[in-house]
């Protein structure tokens, strides 16, 4: 053998030895890193002290109603009637039951979960299920289905003081933080499972009208709806509402409210009947990657200003159109979801800062959390008269009524909120919910009073513009 070749395969074993070497020196120290358990206390490393700590305060609900089944048409068909007997179509009433989670949020027994948990028409029995398998019957306190939210009080506990949770600030959260859901999956009774938060801020999950989710893998099933989502310091950071699945199972990929939206609506129901939130006053639109590169910005994040209502909190501040708002009090805005959804945790009271790009120059605006007024006042009624708007129920629209109905318009004029069914208003169907009327018979209408006083004036012909989704349109009823 040549000495080249000798000294080459001699090479050649040497690497080899000292890989083998290596890899013999990583499997011992992992076989040195997997030890048995030197303690008892090691064996007993558990999430069960969290869990014997919170579970008490997470409950079943179980809502019961009556619902009546549709009535055909044919039902009033004398040659039906003759084969089916008097009885046939007689609407009837069925019991329509519904099942979710709750969580205990105060000692005397109110309890936080989801509105598509007890929604529905008709007189709903509302009950609720402790872990230690008392039942006690709840009222509904209040409803608010922006959110997702409602709020349910128990009102048997003759005096009792009831497990509760207490609320972390779920804007400490952080992704990889470890978190535990508990509820009512399926029916089968109270489940804990674990996970981590897998995302923050998400924005695109299409179930509420503030878009700001935690994303956790922590299995979240049906049932588990209205559930909690809590630390490892036993505190509420969520409540479950959501999951992405193909199957109606668990794909690892769950939605829960964060606790700071949680808060703002029960602690409006401990003081009124209804959510009241800050008015803005101004409308808002994403920041694409083209309008970003026209504002000299080097990302497109944030919420572009498109356009601020005179007088509104925005207004005074001294916003303006073309302004890109970037932070709230020092917290990234992504889009207008996550900016709605910062501005709206703030609460009624106070101000708050925002952080704006302006010019491609950073800027600070200082505004104040003020509930949009109502003025003019509403003054809800239902028209009357021989007239094609007979049937139709209609107030004046403020900031405040816009804020309530969701109308992204001018928030003046006179606003149809709904339309009796079988009216003149339905039959001729020159109006829909949430239409502005803006003129009648070429006069402009300024108020519900002026509008009762058009319709009163004689006319063979109808002349209607009405404002809907952000369009004209005209309509003519008669000859």
């Amino acid at each position: 053998m040549r000495p080249k070749r000798v000294q080459r395969l001699s090479v050649c074993l040497t690497a080899a030895l000292v890989l083998v070497a290596t890899l013999a020196t990583a499997v011992v120290a992992e076989a040195q890193n997997r030890r048995v358990p030197s303690s008892q206390a090691e064996l007993k490393l558990s999430y069960a002290p969290i869990v014997k700590r919170v579970a008490p305060a997470v409950v079943n609900v179980y809502v019961r109603r009556k619902v009546r089944q549709r009535r055909s048409p044919f039902f009033d068909d004398p040659w039906f009637r003759q084969f089916f007997g008097r009885g046939f179509g007689i609407p009837r009433e069925r019991v329509q039951n519904s099942l979710g989670s709750g969580v205990i949020v105060s000692p005397d027994g109110v309890i936080v979960t989801n509105h598509h948990v007890i929604k529905g028409g008709g007189q709903a029995e509302v009950k609720v299920a402790l872990a230690d398998k008392r039942e006690f019957t709840a009222k509904i306190i209040l409803k608010d289905e922006r959110t997702d939210l409602a709020v349910i009080r128990i009102d048997d506990a003759k005096g009792e003081t009831f497990p509760f949770l207490q609320f972390e600030n779920s804007d400490a959260l952080e992704v990889g933080d470890l978190v535990l859901a508990i509820g009512n999956p399926f029916g089968v009774g109270q489940t804990v499972t674990s996970g981590i938060v897998s995302a923050l801020a998400r924005t695109r999950v299409g179930v509420s009208d503030y878009q700001f989710f935690i994303q956790t893998d922590a299995a979240i099933n049906p049932g588990n709806s209205g559930g909690a989502l809590v630390d490892m310091n036993g505190r509420l950071v969520g409540v479950n509402t959501a999951i992405y699945s193909r199957t109606g199972g668990s794909h690892g990929i769950g939605f829960a409210i964060p606790v700071n939206m949680v808060n703002l609506v029960v602690q409006s129901a401990m003081t009124g009947d209804r959510v009241k939130r800050p008015w803005f006053g101004a409308r808002l639109q994403p920041v694409t990657s083209d309008i970003a590169e026209s504002l000299g910005l080097d990302r497109p994040v944030g919420a572009l200003v498109k356009r601020v209502e005179k007088g509104s909190p925005a207004g005074r501040a001294r916003l303006r159109p073309g302004d890109v708002i970037v932070t709230v009090d020092g917290k990234e805005v992504a889009d207008p979801r996550a900016f709605r959804y910062r501005f709206t945790t703030k609460g009624i009271g106070g101000r708050t800062a925002l952080g704006v790009m302006r010019g491609g120059k950073s800027l600070t605006f200082d505004v104040a959390l003020s509930a949009a007024p109502e003025t003019p006042p509403r003054n809800t009624r239902e028209m009357s008269g021989e007239h094609p708007l007979s049937g139709a129920k209609i107030a004046n629209l403020s900031p405040a009524l816009a804020e309530e109905l969701q109308i992204d318009e001018d928030a003046y004029g006179v606003i149809v909120l709904g339309v009796r069914r079988g009216s003149a208003a339905s039959i001729y169907n020159v109006v829909r919910r949430h239409d502005i009327i803006v003129r009648l018979n070429n006069k402009t209408v300024r108020s519900v009073k002026h509008l009762s006083q058009l319709v009163r004036e004689p006319a063979r012909r109808w002349i209607l513009r009405v404002k809907r989704k952000g369009r004209l349109v005209d309509l003519v009823v008669g000859g």
